[in-house]
């Protein structure tokens, strides 16, 4: 039997460093919107990379995608069949961690 590293239990099930923070920001936080700059400023990570996931969720259809002039706003789609699920799994992973400054 090996040893399990006391950890998040999100990391063993989404790997995405970059996609896990910002499933947590939007299944914690239903109604917020933003756009990938002020996302990148938010978790801290690279916008290129959050531009790439946020893309990925918006065709799997967990992200609702709005234009305001040039701009793509994000938010969560709240319709989206496993939001309670990923809601909850969510928060229980983040039980017990020591909580920290930034989302994610």
């Amino acid at each position: 039997m090996g040893i399990i590293k006391r950890g998040n239990m999100l990391d063993i099930f989404v790997t995405s460093r970059v996609r896990r923070k910002i499933l947590v920001v939007f299944a914690k936080y239903p109604d917020f919107k933003t756009h990938v700059r002020g996302l990148a400023k938010l978790i801290k990570e690279d916008p290129g990379n959050i531009q790439r996931e946020l893309e990925r969720m918006a065709n799997g259809n967990f992200l609702i995608v709005t234009k305001k002039g040039n701009t793509k706003i994000y938010q969560t789609n709240k319709q989206f069949p496993i939001l309670k699920e990923l809601q909850s799994i969510v928060i229980k992973s983040q039980k017990g961690n020591k909580p920290s400054k930034t989302i994610g």
